[in-house]
């Protein structure tokens, strides 16, 4: 008789405890984040929505007010997610915190799985037709090979 032995986690648990949701305010990125605190509910597992905002050259900008832009988002994405939070208080409770990291979206949501020790990363998948061709975040992400991805349409 063999003895059997149960698999090891590396945290120690069956699910993820942390999930990192990019959000960027599109379509897509807000359905991402909704999958994700269900996945979240589900788990017990901390939510934990990330915008990353763009950082652009100086010339790039020609003197827009680029992070007061993307300040401006940032708050209006936390609004949204305060706002549904609120809405869904006493039937489902999730817990989440809202991150902001500056960079390019790929870079800011590793930088952002590996602070926050993420356990699984949930991204809206990209809106955009040139993506197809050169690859989106989300197919970065799911070529890094450091966590499970889940692309929501």
């Amino acid at each position: 008789m063999t003895e059997q032995h149960a698999h090891r986690f590396e945290r120690g648990t069956d699910g993820p405890k942390v999930i990192v949701a990019g959000v960027d305010g599109s379509d897509s990125s807000l359905r991402a984040a909704a999958y994700a605190a269900g996945l979240a509910r589900q788990q017990h597992a901390l939510l934990a929505v990330v915008y990353v905002q763009p950082v652009l050259a100086a010339g790039a900008a020609l003197g827009a007010p680029v992070t007061e832009t993307t300040d401006e988002i940032a708050e209006d994405l936390v609004a949204q997610i305060r706002d549904a939070a609120e809405r869904l208080k006493g039937m489902f409770e999730v817990r989440w915190e809202f991150h902001t990291f500056r960079g390019d979206p790929y870079n800011g949501l590793v930088t952002a799985a590996d602070e926050l020790k993420a356990d699984a990363v949930v991204v809206g998948a990209s809106e955009q037709a040139g993506h197809r061709i050169v690859g989106s975040v989300a197919v970065r992400l799911v070529k890094a090979g450091r966590w499970p991805v889940t692309v929501v349409p």
